[in-house]
């Protein structure tokens, strides 16, 4: 059953450093204030209620957990001991840099009920993590990784392509490498220009140029095929729209407020196109899928079907089919179907994407 997460914002606590594109209070919406006691357990509470009896995961976000003081950690973890006993709170994340991490911390939050560790990788070439301001090199996320997976914990690595210096190849590295070092799940955030940032400062100089949506989700789909191969799960793709996350303090850059949509969106696009030179596109076309697949399939804002109208290509419907995997595609004319996954049958030409971008 999947579970609830309960989430506690604590933006920027902990971190000693302030990195180009970074402003967690805006990311997050918060002030960067830790929470009480009483608002810990009044939020886990009230959450538990509309839970529908799924499991509660507590969650802490947007900070450096094992960078705080440690008499502030243990203040944050000592209201979730008896609900992790009795069994009110099934799980506890952290999310903290990969220079915070070492076996003693690891080992001490392991005792405290900590089940997973998510790091804030953002690359794993060292050029771009200097020009990032990050202060560590990739060689500490290796590390950190395997030092949470060593002690039996579940590790999770974000990433952030379109930072200075990156590149599709320099993304895709990135990403096979957290997954070799023992990344159980990623998150995919492609740069977001915020104002007041150091990044917002070489936009407005002409010192950067940001990933446009377009381009963010042409990157970020690859990456997401590539990591479902693996197979590891990619738990989010994009900046969360919310109240403290808006176009009043976004720049420029990769933000849309169904950013991962767009990107599944892509994925089953361009596996419909591969299908579709098998059969007879001038009938209109039948697509069944899994539930779930319904809108990716479409597209959003029917996208999708859209732009093969465009192209003389009629779908008359996308119907759901609990039998067909997640992964694939059933499309049909008047006598023919053909099958296929974006996982197994949806080829890239890696290689030449790259050699275009170089151009």
């Amino acid at each position: 059953m999947k579970k609830i997460t309960v989430p506690f914002y604590i933006s920027h606590q902990g971190c000693p450093h302030t990195c180009i594109f970074c402003d967690q209070r805006i990311i997050s919406g918060s002030s960067g204030s830790l929470p009480g006691t009483s608002e810990i357990l009044d939020k886990i509470t009230t959450w538990s209620h509309s839970s529908g009896g799924r499991p509660v995961e507590v969650a802490f976000f947007g900070g450096t957990f094992t960078l705080l003081p440690h008499h502030e950690q243990q203040r944050l973890l000592n209201p979730l001991q008896p609900l992790l006993k009795s069994g009110a709170v099934a799980s506890v994340r952290v999310s903290t840099r990969p220079d915070g991490i070492d076996p003693g911390k690891v080992g001490w939050l392991a005792e405290q009920g900590i089940t997973t560790i998510e790091l804030g990788v953002q690359s794993m070439d060292d050029i771009v993590l200097a020009e990032a301001g990050r202060g560590h090199d990739a060689a500490t996320s290796v590390a950190a990784l395997k030092c949470i997976r060593t002690a039996g914990l579940t590790a999770g690595a974000q990433l952030m392509p379109g930072l200075p210096g990156d590149s599709l190849s320099v993304s895709l590295s990135s990403l096979e490498q957290v997954i070799n070092a023992g990344a159980s799940f990623v998150r995919l955030y492609p740069v977001v220009v915020l104002r007041g940032t150091e990044l917002a400062q070489r936009y407005e100089t002409g010192n950067y140029t940001p990933l446009s949506v377009e381009k963010g989700a042409s990157i970020c789909k690859i990456m997401l095929q590539t990591a479902m191969k693996a197979p590891v799960e990619v738990i989010r793709i994009g900046l969360q729209a919310d109240e403290g996350l808006s176009w009043n303090n976004v720049l420029a850059g990769c933000w849309h407020p169904a950013f991962g949509q767009l990107v599944y969106s892509e994925l089953y696009f361009d596996l419909l196109v591969q299908l579709l030179a098998g059969l007879d596109s001038s009938v209109p076309l039948k697509i069944r899928c899994h539930p779930s697949r319904v809108s990716d399939v479409i597209g959003h804002k029917r996208n999708n079907l859209l732009r093969l109208l465009q192209q003389q290509i009629i779908i008359q419907s996308v119907l759901p089919d609990k039998n067909i995997m997640p992964s694939e595609i059933i499309v049909s004319d008047a006598k023919n179907e053909v099958q296929g996954s974006v996982i197994k049958d949806l080829k890239y030409d890696i290689k030449r994407i790259i050699e275009e971008e170089n151009a």
